[in-house]
């Protein structure tokens, strides 16, 4: 599973690389896999929506001693 972080790209940017100003969620190769987002916090939940944390791992109980 990709890691994905959130993004700001302004206008300027925007502008050079064709797409709308605002965040996106892109891959550490810098690929864009969604957006654009209102806010960070918006974008930072399509993540987590997309990438959910891993589950806990179950405690192991030590063994009694002999």
């Amino acid at each position: 599973m990709d890691i994905l972080s959130p993004r700001h790209v302004e206008t300027a940017e925007s502008t050079r690389i064709g797409v709308q100003p605002g965040w996106y969620a892109t891959k550490v190769s810098g690929t864009f896999v969604t957006g654009p987002h209102a806010t960070q916090q918006e974008c930072e939940s399509r993540i987590a929506e997309l990438n959910p944390p891993p589950p806990p791992k179950p405690k192991i109980q030590p063994r009694p001693a002999i």
